[in-house]
């Protein structure tokens, strides 16, 4: 088994590929390809920390992954670089069972997919803001404007933080990971919500930070924090009169997503790898919601590429892949 440490993979992400790798997973998610069972959720209340298993395999290939991502959020302070996911991927072998790789991330790999799925999610949807908005100053709220500023003629970040230094750290980063956008800071999510028309969610709570009368007309909203039973971020209003509800798995969302609270009922639900898969025209004056669980298949996905990519700079095939089989 190979080990691939955190400094090495951080080096190999590419907004732009990962982009392109996402929508392949969810277009294999979408085609029926992608196998994974429920998340494995575990709580360690003492140090304020939330741990998730994932697993994932696509029929045919030649692998399967296991993720282990965690969130302890008394761990570290984003501005001073420190993230507070941690975690590891581990790649198998789909024919014999066999560890391949071990994937150091420390939560890298779930963070970078996370903000690519959302990026991909506005570009599919036809949207061309100029105009983000960001409600959370972590790591994820920086990866969200980097990606979004790969698909999107971006010109201004809004932000808000319930944390003054936290918003500081994040307004002084995005200075530098956007420079080509203003970066402002809004008093209230309600404020922020009446400057963008394109809004991502990225707090770990467990009550709204945006209601129904917040959102101006034509808002898309990008849902991420709610990845566990409890957790919320929108008012099920916002979801309920949505003219499009896009969910990256149906089951895991009303189990752990924004789903979960009851807000489903009464929108027009789409699986998001069936939307990339077969787009459909949805009404651009209304409300629209991407709920994001997590989708294992993702992992998987990111997580060969990566493997690929370290693979081929070490000037070695993966373990397994013709090209070694043959020279054995």
């Amino acid at each position: 088994m190979r080990f691939v440490p955190l400094a090495e993979i951080r080096e190999l992400l590419d907004p732009r590929e990962l982009i392109d790798v996402v929508r392949e997973a969810l277009l294999a998610h979408g085609r029926g390809e992608g196998q994974a069972p429920p998340p494995l959720l575990l709580d360690v209340p003492e140090s304020h920390g939330e741990v998730q298993v994932k697993a994932a395999y696509r029929e045919g290939g030649p692998r399967f992954v296991v993720k282990v991502a965690g969130g302890f959020y008394g761990r570290g302070r984003p501005q001073d670089g420190v993230s507070t996911s941690t975690g590891l991927v581990l790649l198998f072998d789909a024919r014999s069972g066999d560890p391949v790789a071990c994937l150091a991330d420390d939560g890298l790999l779930t963070d970078n997919r996370t903000a690519a799925v959302a990026a991909l999610t506005a570009h599919e949807l036809g949207r061309d803001d100029r105009v983000l908005g960001l409600l959370g100053t972590g790591v994820l709220a920086r990866l969200m404007a980097v990606y979004h500023a790969a698909v999107l003629p971006l010109s201004t970040v809004w932000i808000w933080g319930r944390t003054p230094g936290r918003v500081e750290g994040l307004a002084r980063d995005l200075g530098k990971l956007v420079p080509d956008a203003d970066v402002r800071v809004a008093s209230s999510p309600a404020a922020l919500a009446r400057e963008c028309r394109l809004v991502v969610t990225v707090t770990h709570g467990r009550a709204p930070v945006l209601v129904a009368g917040d959102l101006l007309a034509g808002t898309h909203v990008s849902a991420v924090g709610a990845d566990a039973p409890g957790k919320q971020e929108l008012d099920p209003e916002i979801l309920r009169h949505a003219s499009l509800l896009l969910v990256d798995s149906l089951a895991q969302c009303l189990a752990c997503g924004e789903a979960q609270h009851g807000g489903s009922g009464g929108a027009h639900v789409r699986e998001l790898g069936s939307f990339v898969l077969e787009p459909e025209p949805y009404d651009r004056a209304g409300i629209t919601v991407a709920d994001f669980s997590g989708l294992p298949l993702l992992d998987l996905f990111t997580a060969e590429h990566v493997f690929r990519k370290w693979s081929a700079r070490a000037g070695a095939p993966p373990p397994g892949s013709p090209s070694e089989e043959s020279t054995a």
